[in-house]
């Protein structure tokens, strides 16, 4: 009998190779048919002739073998490359699953994150507000005091007035009978020492209210800075939210574009 197994000449080769992360991408290289091979001759045994019938017939059983066998790798080949397929499709799968869920999760803090911080920037506005009105009835409550006590040190003058009229007009009663030239020195020098007196206590009174409106006007400045220096972290805030959106946004565009 005559061996009809065929042998390729080179393997069937399948090559692997990782192009991007996450993806792998597979080469399958088949072995080019044998080329016409020669059948091993049987000896020619004494006594029997082969005829060329038979030859072909054997030829063609061979070439069947062969096609039969090829068919068989190539089923393989194709399982093989499904199940590849497959598995690179679930790992796909397990991919685009993590990412979704890991950017709901990171969407879902970040909208909290911004809440939160809107919801501290509203309650400190509003109680920025509310020391605001709290500052301005303090400084029309000092305005109302500096006028009362301005008020009060022009009634106090008044009556200052009065009764160093009224102790001139005693004295003047009393010293009627001395001479005239000492009772106008006496009255100068009354006048001079109350205006004196006068003027002191007004100018301390004076320098204590404009010291008070300065230290207010202070205060007053402090509490704008620090308003100002909120609204600006606010504006940071929301600058920094849409700034975040806008990567969102750009990553989303990549992921589908990828």
């Amino acid at each position: 009998m005559v061996n009809n197994t065929i042998e390729t000449q080179e393997a069937t080769e399948i090559r692997c190779q990782e192009k991007s992360r996450g993806g792998l991408s597979y080469e399958v290289i088949l072995a080019e048919p044998a080329p016409n091979v020669a059948v091993p001759k049987r000896p020619v045994t004494p006594g029997k002739n082969v005829s060329v019938e038979e030859i072909e017939q054997k030829l063609k059983a061979a070439e069947e073998r062969r096609i039969s066998l090829e068919a068989k790798k190539m089923a393989e080949i194709s399982t093989k490359l499904a199940k590849v397929e497959e598995a690179t499709r679930k790992k796909d799968e397990i991919t685009n699953e993590f990412i979704t869920q890991t950017k709901e999760q990171l969407e879902t803090k970040m909208e909290s994150v911004v809440e939160k911080r809107e919801a501290i920037i509203s309650d400190m506005k509003e109680k920025l507000k509310i020391h605001a009105q709290e500052i301005e009835k303090t400084r029309e409550t000092l305005e109302q005091q500096k006028a009362n006590e301005q008020k009060a040190i022009e009634e106090k003058l008044k009556i200052a007035q009065s009764l160093r009229d009224e102790n001139i007009k005693k004295m003047l009663d009393r010293l009627k009978e001395h001479n005239t030239i000492k009772i106008a020195e006496i009255k100068t020098q009354n006048d001079q020492l109350e205006s004196q007196k006068l003027e002191e206590k007004a100018r301390i009174i004076e320098n204590k209210l404009f010291t008070a409106e300065q230290n207010r006007e202070k205060e007053l400045q402090k509490k704008i800075e620090k308003v100002q220096k909120l609204e600006r972290r606010a504006e940071l805030v929301r600058q920094n939210k849409a700034q975040t959106q806008d990567m969102d946004g750009q990553q989303n565009a990549i992921a589908s574009s990828g």
